[in-house]
């Protein structure tokens, strides 16, 4: 058996469940594990263990008489700290939020804990969700390598499951907050398609293009948790009611005969490692059945730039309690986005909702010939923290960071973001499928299927 702390999910609940482990003791496990670790990874805003050891022994007492709630119970799990919990304050990454108690669990909270998960924790994010770590909040660090980017917006929820320092977490997507750190920190996420998840209780960036999805060690451990979390709920009416597929199942149909859309074009804009990655992917995926298809992606530069004022004008709004009232205590990034939103017009915003919705419509088309669309994280590898510091002066640089990521946000498509290899220097490099609007099952299949024949998500950084 591998560590403890780096099992998949399910390969611990099996344990948990056959009587082999204890909720408890895995519970302590994790705590002491965040005690002697996470000083140095910094990812958890806040470790809520007592919570957690009483939902542990509750766990314990019902897997021991035989009430199995489904594959989550008895995992330690933690959430990003956008997500309202009841145990603990959210503060959003945010000075000027700091404290806030919610009076209620959100949705995807509520649900995990349903599930029978053990909710260790908030973990930490940049502020309000944006790019950059607030300056009085320690940002957290990359377990495979503190001085490279640990991703964003999403930071702890990508660093503390490579750091064994929880075993799922929740991540929210905005421009690619799921995908920059789970490719950052070798890890599975999965951003559903808009309104998969009820977005209830989790504190907005810019609610059209928000996502709620799973961060995990794997394609099942991630389907596993979308099951539990995705649905139609009555407190938030942009979720979807399409019903909710058996996600885990689906995982096991493999990827024979999927249509893998492939614009050698546009994948061009890499650099050598993550081009290398994308070659492997191809090959594999002939190995696996896939059919490799032809296509020609619309062209996404202008809907990549309409991002930052469409996010800023919506961003705008989900601060003005706070905003301008309290502009000091906002770092100068997020503040910056803000500023934008509220300089743009009534007559500006309409062109950008006009563009994005005839690109989502030139989206949707590419998938009446394929399955999936394959993509990069983004352009270059396992980028160092002093390299991003500086991506705000180059327009064309901050481009090509989003131009695989925020694209999918505007027109609310599924990904799957998974490990794919690794830089020279042993850092991470993820990949992306893409599928169409509620084909989240498409996307668990293929990613289960390359990581049957892979093992990079199991690799792990020595910490």
């Amino acid at each position: 058996m591998s560590e403890l702390h780096f099992l998949e999910l399910l390969e611990l609940t099996r344990l948990i469940h056959a009587g082999k482990l204890s909720p408890v003791e895995v519970t302590e496990a994790q705590l002491q594990r965040i005690e002697n670790v996470d000083a140095d990874i910094s990812s958890y805003a806040a470790v809520s263990a007592d919570s957690a050891l009483e939902a542990a022994r509750q766990a314990e007492a019902e897997i021991r008489a035989g009430r199995i709630r489904g594959p989550l119970h008895g995992a330690p799990v933690a959430v990003k700290d956008l997500c309202w919990t009841t145990d603990a304050p959210t503060a959003a990454g945010t000075v000027v939020r700091s404290g806030f108690m919610a009076d209620e669990d959100a949705t995807v909270v509520r649900r995990l804990r349903d599930a029978g998960a053990i909710i260790l924790g908030k973990l930490k994010l940049t502020e309000g969700a944006y790019t950059d770590h607030h300056a009085d909040i320690a940002a957290p660090k990359n377990p495979w390598g503190r001085s490279h980017w640990v991703g964003a917006s999403s930071s702890g929820s990508g660093a503390a499951p490579a750091a064994g320092l929880c075993y799922a977490a929740i991540g929210t997507d905005t421009g690619g907050s799921i995908r920059f750190p789970s490719g950052a920190n070798s890890i599975t996420g999965l951003k559903g398609t808009w309104g998969r998840v009820s977005r209830h209780g989790v504190f907005p960036l810019a609610p059209t293009l928000d996502h709620v999805g799973p961060m995990a060690r794997s394609a099942r451990d991630a389907a596993a948790v979308m099951g539990a979390i995705a649905g139609a709920d009555l407190l938030d009416p942009t979720a979807t009611l399409a019903p909710v597929p058996d996600y885990l199942a689906e995982t096991s149909k493999g990827a024979k005969g999927l249509r893998l859309g492939i614009d050698a074009k546009w994948l061009s804009d890499v650099d050598g490692p993550a081009g290398a990655v994308l070659d492997e992917v191809r090959r594999v995926a002939v190995q696996l059945g896939m059919d490799l298809v032809e296509i020609a992606f619309p062209d996404s530069r202008q809907i990549v730039m309409d991002w930052f004022p469409q996010c800023g004008v919506e961003v705008a709004v989900a601060h003005e309690g706070t905003y301008p009232s309290r502009q000091g205590e906002y770092g100068p990034s997020l503040a910056g986005l803000i500023e934008l939103g509220r300089a743009t017009s009534g007559l500006e915003y309409q062109k950008l909702v006009l563009r994005r919705v005839d690109f989502t419509g030139r989206v949707r088309r590419l998938f009446e010939d394929v399955d999936l669309i394959l993509a990069p994280v983004q352009s270059f590898s396992a980028p160092t923290c002093e390299w991003m510091a500086g991506l705000g002066v180059n327009v064309e640089t901050v481009r090509r960071l989003h131009q695989y990521t925020s694209p999918f946000d505007s027109s609310g498509n599924p990904t799957i973001t998974l490990p794919g290899g690794f830089t020279s220097g042993g850092l991470p490099i993820g990949f992306q499928f893409i599928a169409g609007h509620l084909e989240e099952s498409l996307l668990l299949r293929a990613g289960a299927a390359f990581q049957d024949a892979t093992d990079w998500h199991r690799r792990h950084p020595q910490m």
